[in-house]
This record gives structure tokens, sequence and C-alpha cells, in this order.
């Protein structure tokens, strides 16, 4: 169950999913969009609440980086072609402010060590040239594993951004978070991806924490440890 405030949907995914299944995925999403946007409730949405089906399968993505960015390419192919949904314009959640922001679509403003955080990595933000499409932002815990059966792909997190983007996000998270090697930091063109992905991961952190700038005990040696490696492989371009 989910607080329906940030609209999300699973699937059990194909290695190669049909695009059919996105698509339902994304008019599902909008419709339930709708309803918490305008205070309806239905069989989906009650006291500001919706759930999904069930699904087996445990995230675990520590040791299966490679299996999960397959998913997500396979993911992102199917919805290659399905055009920019119009919800993306009215979202505001910490999130989606941190996106913007991480895309140079909205002026940082964070203060203190945060701050500081954040200035070592917009200089190093190098520009992107890749096509837009939907992408799932959150890929990271977000697709489980379960023996006999299909990877699932679930709470789709929706953003307007290159495919590769997405594969950047889940590489931030296993440096800073679930202790992968430097070698999965990539080079070339995923340097300036990678950057936004840790932007992306800052912002939000400062937005949800709320503390002023003072980032949570620990997380100032995580950025300060990625980002000195993500300088690194930027003077190696």
């Amino acid at each position: 169950m989910k607080n329906a405030d940030v609209t999300e949907s699973d699937s059990r995914a194909e290695p190669v999913p049909q695009q059919t299944q996105p698509i339902a995925q994304l008019r599902w999403f909008e419709h339930l969009e709708a309803d918490v946007e305008h205070g309806h409730e239905d069989g989906e949405v009650a006291g500001g609440w919706t759930a999904s089906e069930f699904l087996e399968g445990e995230p675990a993505p520590a040791g299966r980086w490679a299996s999960l960015m397959a998913v997500g390419r396979a993911f992102h192919e199917a919805l290659r072609e399905v055009p920019r949904p119009d919800l993306l314009d009215r979202r505001n959640h910490p999130w989606a402010v941190a996106d913007r922001v991480a895309w140079a679509d909205a002026a940082p403003s964070l203060p203190g060590e945060a701050g500081r955080a954040l200035a070592a990595l917009l200089e190093l933000r190098g520009p992107v040239e890749a096509p837009d499409q939907l992408i799932h932002g959150d890929l990271t815990g977000n697709v489980l594993f379960h023996p006999g059966q299909r990877p699932a792909v679930i709470d789709f997190s929706p953003y307007w951004r290159p495919a590769r983007y997405a594969e950047a996000i889940v590489t931030a998270d296993a440096l800073l978070y679930h202790g992968a090697g430097p070698e999965l930091a990539g080079g070339g063109e995923d340097v300036p991806l990678l950057v936004r992905a840790l932007i992306f991961r800052l912002v939000a952190l400062c937005i949800l924490t709320g503390r002023d700038g003072a980032l949570p005990e620990g997380e100032p040696a995580r950025f300060a440890g990625v980002t000195a490696l993500v300088r690194t492989r930027a003077g190696e371009r």
C-alpha cells in the first residue's frame, strides 16, 4: 500500500517487454493521478492511499547490477515511443524538484555543507546529447527477482529524460549506498549523466530531511567519495 500522492505502478516485466504493457501501465497511472488530484475515491484510491497486486520477489540489487540494468533497458525500449505525459508538469514533490535542479530546469539553492556538495557536482555537469523519453527514475530497489519468474518492475516513477539517465541513477545508488566498486561508474558520455543522478539524489535528500543544509550523518562522506571518483573519470574523458 502506498500514499497516492506519489503515484506509481507495478508490472511483471518480460525480459523484452511488449510495448502494450507499459502503455497500459501509463494509462492506469494517469487515471490514478487524476483521481488523486481531484480528490476522487474509487476502487483504486481510498483516503489518499492506493494499493496494487502483490508480486513475489526480492529487490536485492547488490550483485545483480547487470541484470537490473538489462531489465531497465528492455523496459525503456518498450516505452521509447510513448508520448510525454502531461502529469509530469504538475508534480512538485521532492524528487520532481530534484530532477529539475539536476537538469538545470530549476535554480539550485542549498545552504551549508549540502550547498558545498552541490557546488562540487555542478562543476562537473557537462552537456548531454541524448533524446528524452519516458523513463523509470527509481529502478534500484524496484525490480523484483524471484526464482523461476520474470523480473518485476514495480513502483513506476516517471520522468522525461534520456534512458541512460535511469541507469545513471542506479549507478549513483549503487556507489552511494550498496558498496559497488568504481568500475560501475563507467566513463566518457556516462559521466555527465552520473553527475546529474548524484545531484538528483542529493537535492531530494536535502528536501526530505529539511535540515537547512546539514546532511544526515555519513552522507557528506558518501557524496564526497563518489564525487571524487566522478571527477577522476571526468578527467579521463
